[in-house]
Order: structure tokens, then sequence, then C-alpha cells
């Protein structure tokens, strides 16, 4: 396996499908990788290798109980609710 760029595992990482973010972009203020290369010390290719061999591969939101749209649905719900129960108690 050819070591990938820092550029690349950004991408794998910002797309989504390490299960780390979701995909989405991403203005960071230091994108992976700037630190290193500011301190004049860029990976290696064995570390950028290493890096990509030990990103989690799988989308994310898999092999998750609840997704990010049922949180929200119950959240408008609960809210729902709450403003029924607070006219209910204002008009009784």
């Amino acid at each position: 396996m050819k070591a990938p760029t820092t550029d690349q595992l950004r991408a794998a990482i910002d797309s989504g499908s390490t299960g780390e973010k979701v995909d989405m972009f991403d203005p960071a203020a230091a994108p992976l990788g700037t630190d290193d290369e500011a301190a004049g010390a860029t990976p290696t290719a064995g570390e950028r290798l290493i890096a990509a061999r030990t990103l989690p591969r799988h989308p994310h939101g898999a092999d998750r109980g609840i997704t990010g749209g049922a949180v929200y649905i119950g959240l408008i719900l609960a809210i729902i609710a709450a403003v029924v129960v607070i006219i209910a108690l204002a008009a009784g």
C-alpha cells in the first residue's frame, strides 16, 4: 500500500468515510498536517501509512443505535409537547 498524502488523509476524514465526521466542509483554522509542516517536521511516508491504516473504516452513523435525524425529531417532539403543556396549564 502506498502512503497517502496528508491531503488525502484529511479528505477521507472530512468526507465522513472514516466515521469521525459527517460529510461537510470543515473550515479548520489549522487543517491536518499544518502544525507538522509549520514546525518543519512533515510526516514521513511511514507515519502517513500508519495513519491511513488506523483510520476507522465505517461511514458516519454506521453501527450506531440512533441516528442524528432521529435525535432532531425527538427534540422537536419534546419541544412541541412542552409548548402544549404550557398552553394547557395557562388556559386551565
